[in-house]
């Protein structure tokens, strides 16, 4: 029968993996969990420890700038890189483009703001387009929490073929703001521009 104490743990490894990147400051934890400074670096030092004594786990709790985060070990650092080389992965999901669009013309932009136009959680691909390097954190955003701005990166530039980020065709005639809350409309008009697939793209 689960215990209280196991119910925390639980919950706080779903609130980890909901914050993706921006990870859950101690006093975070603390207010979701309902519970106190002690109890709530108890209940986080009890999660690092059964990721890291399960040799059938892949990934651990590490405390970095003040903010817990869900990692990968660093005992699969190899194989993660053997698995986004993998040739097989050369095609971009349609999830991952749309994060990719969102980001191009929104930069900078947060994962909460790029979830808002998505209308559903985008660490995943948030995830993969940075090992791919085509994004990558390009600051903070000030206020509550500080959340992880993303931008395009030079990789990003050369694999559409842009000289540089004003280089990005215009989605519709007159760049109408709006669109953006169509994802839909947003998508094709970026596929439009190039020439891109739900399977893959022209540079990619």
């Amino acid at each position: 029968m689960e215990t209280y104490d196991e119910r925390l743990t639980g919950m706080l490894e779903s609130f980890l993996f909901i914050a993706g990147d921006d990870g859950l400051t101690l006093n975070q934890i603390a207010s979701l969990l309902q519970v106190e400074l002690d109890a709530a670096a108890s209940i986080a030092e009890g999660l690092r420890v059964n990721y890291e004594e399960r040799p059938d786990s892949g990934i651990t709790l590490r405390l970095y700038g003040g903010h817990y985060r869900l990692v990968t070990k660093a005992e699969f650092a190899d194989d993660i890189v053997r698995m986004l080389e993998n040739p097989t992965r050369n095609s971009i999901t349609q999830a991952s483009m749309e994060v990719l669009a969102i980001i191009a013309y929104k930069q900078p932009v947060t994962r909460i703001e790029i979830d808002d136009l998505r209308g559903v959680k985008s660490d995943g691909p948030i995830q993969t387009l940075v090992a791919r390097g085509f994004i990558m954190e390009v600051g903070r955003m000030e206020g509550a929490g500080r959340p992880i701005l993303y931008g395009t990166t030079d990789l990003f530039l050369d694999r559409f073929g842009l000289e540089s980020i004003d280089m990005l065709p215009p989605l519709s005639e007159g760049d109408d703001e709006e669109q953006f809350g169509d994802t839909d409309l947003f998508m094709t008009k970026f596929q439009e521009a190039f020439e891109i697939t739900e399977e893959g793209g022209n540079n990619d």
